[in-house]
This record gives C-alpha cells, sequence and structure tokens, in this order.
C-alpha cells in the first residue's frame, strides 16, 4: 500500500468514525432535549422500521415471530443482513447493537473503497469528498442504523473498484455479496457485465488480455439471487416471492410511472410528517433522472445500467418508497459531486485553477436535513 493510499485510508476512517461520534452525541441530546420524555431507552431507539424487521427475520426466520401476526412483507428483505446479525449476534446478545456494529464495519469499509474508487478515477482528492458529501446525504441516518445499506456498500463498491482495475475474480466474488444483501446486486451483476465489455480497463495496456479469460466470474454473482427465490419457491411456492412481498407489505406494485408521481404527489400535497417525506422523495427522484440522464449523456454506460434500472425501478412502483435511501447507494451520484468541488491543477501541475465551493455549500445547506432526519429516526417516524 502505498503512502498515498495509507493516507487517504487513515483520513476516509477519521471522516467515518467522527461521524459516527456525531451522531451519537446528536443522538443523546436529541433525546434529552428534542424528544419527548419517559420514551424507550436510547439504544431501543435504533430498532425502528426495517432495523426491527431484519431482527425478527434474523431471530425467528421467514415466518416472522410466533407470537405475533404474520408478516407477509418479510421476503422483500433478502438475508445476507439477517444471516449476519444472527451471526454477531452469538457475540453481542443485543440484537439491535448487533445491527449497529454491522453497520459501523460494513460502512467503513465501504467509505475507505469510495474514497479509493474516487482518487483511482481522479482527480487525487476526489474520493475524501464524496465520502464527506455521502456522510451528509439527508438520509445518511441509514448508514448508522441496523440498516442492509451500508452492508451492500461494503460489497458493492469495492466490486466496482476491482471491475475498473480490470480484476474480474474479486468483482464477481464481491458482486456475489453484494446480491446476498439485496435486490440492488441484481443491478449491480448487470452493470458490472456492461463494465466488462465497454469500461476503461480494456484499453489499459496488458489488462485486457490478462484478464479476458475470466468474464464467468460475472455470472457468480446472479448465484445467490437463484438460491434465494428456489428457497422462497420451497417455502412458498413462489419463485417471486421476495417481489410479491413489496406488495403485501408495503402496497407496491408496478405501475405506469406517471400513476406513481400522480399518487404521490397529491400524498405531497397535505400538511404533516408524511406529507414532507413524499416531498423528499420527490426530490429523490428527481436527483436520480438528472443522475441518469448526466450518464446517458457522458457515456458512462455501466453506471447507468446501475443507476438507471434502480431509478426506473423506483418511479414505476405504485408511489414513490425510499428513494432518497437508495441515494445512498449511488456512488456515480457522490463521485460526480465530489469531482465538481475538487481543484484542477493548471497545465503545469503547479496551482489549483479553481476551488468550487461545492462542498460547503451543499454541508451548509443538506447537512441540516441530515440532522433531523436523525431525530426523525429516533422518535419512530419516517425518515426516508
Amino acid at each position: 500500500m502505498s503512502l498515498s493510499t495509507r493516507q487517504t485510508t487513515y483520513q476516509t476512517l477519521a471522516l467515518w468514525i467522527g461521524s459516527r461520534l456525531g451522531i451519537v452525541i446528536l443522538s443523546v441530546v436529541g433525546a434529552g432535549v428534542f424528544l419527548e420524555e419517559n420514551a424507550k431507552p436510547l439504544l431501543e431507539r435504533w430498532r425502528n422500521w426495517d432495523a426491527n424487521l431484519l431482527i425478527v427475520i434474523a431471530e425467528h426466520g421467514y415466518g416472522g415471530d410466533p407470537a405475533g401476526k404474520p408478516d407477509a412483507g418479510l421476503p422483500a428483505f433478502f438475508p445476507g443482513m439477517p444471516a449476519l446479525l444472527r451471526v454477531v449476534h452469538m457475540v453481542i446478545p443485543d440484537w439491535t447493537a448487533s445491527g449497529l456494529l454491522i453497520s459501523l464495519v460494513a460502512g467503513g469499509v465501504a467509505m475507505v473503497a469510495l474514497a479509493r474508487l474516487g482518487d483511482f478515477e481522479g482527480p487525487v482528492g476526489t474520493g475524501r469528498r464524496a465520502v464527506l458529501l455521502l456522510l451528509l446525504c439527508p438520509t445518511a441516518v441509514f448508514l448508522f442504523a441496523g440498516y442492509s445499506e451500508a452492508l451492500f456498500l461494503a460489497f458493492a463498491i469495492p466490486a466496482w473498484l476491482a471491475a475498473r482495475q480490470g480484476n474480474w475474480t474479486a468483482a464477481g466474488l464481491l458482486g456475489a455479496g453484494a446480491a446476498c444483501v439485496r435486490i440492488t446486486g441484481l443491478f449491480l451483476a448487470l452493470a458490472l457485465i456492461v463494465e466488462y465489455f465497454t469500461g476503461p480497463w480494456r484499453t489499459a495496456e496488458g489488462e485486457r488480455d490478462r484478464y479476458r479469460t475470466h468474464p464467468g466470474w460475472l455470472l457468480v454473482p446472479f448465484v445467490p439471487l437463484a438460491l434465494y427465490s428456489a428457497f422462497q419457491y420451497a417455502r412458498t411456492g413462489d419463485w417471486l416471492a421476495w417481489n410479491h412481498a413489496q406488495e403485501a407489505g408495503w402496497g407496491r406494485s408496478l405501475v405506469w410511472p406517471w400513476e406513481s408521481l400522480a399518487t404521490t404527489w397529491q400524498s405531497a400535497s397535505g400538511d404533516g410528517q408524511f406529507a414532507w417525506a413524499f416531498r423528499l422523495e420527490i426530490a429523490g427522484a428527481l436527483v436520480g433522472l438528472l443522475l441518469a440522464l448526466w450518464l446517458l449523456a457522458m457515456g458512462r454506460w455501466s453506471e447507468l445500467v446501475y443507476v438507471g434500472l434502480q431509478v426506473g425501478a423506483l418511479l414505476c412502483s405504485a408511489y414513490y418508497l425510499s428513494i432518497p435511501r437508495s441515494a445512498l447507494l449511488w456512488w456515480p451520484l457522490w463521485l460526480a459531486l465530489a469531482r465538481a468541488g475538487t481543484p484542477r491543477p493548471d497545465e503545469q501541475g503547479r496551482r489549483a485553477l479553481v476551488r468550487p465551493a461545492v462542498v460547503p455549500v451543499y454541508g451548509l445547506v443538506i447537512g441540516p436535513l441530515m440532522v433531523v432526519n436523525v431525530l426523525t429516526f429516533l422518535k419512530g417516524g419516517w425518515a426516508g
């Protein structure tokens, strides 16, 4: 590992740990000042929404808690996070703490990989800026909670970095890990194939001949997807149980995009917390569309497949749901914003031609939304 790589790693981990400590302080202060008194203990506040459902699967399986009502939405969650929760729980008795620890470690891995990917694509310094932008995302609370986003990114971003470097064995194996965690692994698997045929590795001297004999590794990420479908078929008789669980649990079905927009727009036009949440969904959808159009204009075909398929699926749902949270997984977005805010040297490489204020302005405008969403999640409200 070179000196610059070690520096990037240490600085990135400092950002990650510092941001985690900041959320801990915000949680303690927020619980004592902003949230209602006589509420449940602080640790239990992190067992909300999907974090609780993942624990239920880890503890009882996809049949759910036998003492409670059956939950037809549980098959929507892929087994990677529940399986790891069960393993960590052998050492840490508290289920919620186990989920927080997984997100802490996995998120650190993901942030280091994002920083290295940013610096690999250049210019130097892009990676750390991308990490900072991601950590200030309005829905970054889900990288702290026991959700599956951090674990997915811990596999997916290293897989992408490996693909950029032409290492298809590592890309395929890491992509399989991502496919164990979320259905988003399907979009990643397809994007890796496109990257194989269109990516810059093909023009690197010696790399094309070295790795061209290993395209079969790119089929490996489809194996966990097939195995999980077969497992749910054995349980339910439905090969697409994970997909149908979305409708059973959250009323999500495939509709025309204008129907989804109309439903979401109507929900966003009212008052109260959920109206604001749907307004954030619309903003997330707009960001996703703009990102997809930019990737198309720039001819970044593999990234377009990865992001575009996600955006298309989310916009064709019965209503917009979790689009801002899905943006956590769109590393092309954070890298593009980071590149826009990274100083570029002049032709002699001696000084920065410009030093855009993208990161400071973004932090001042977007950062408060992240704080609000942390407090909203702790209160048990919907935060994206």
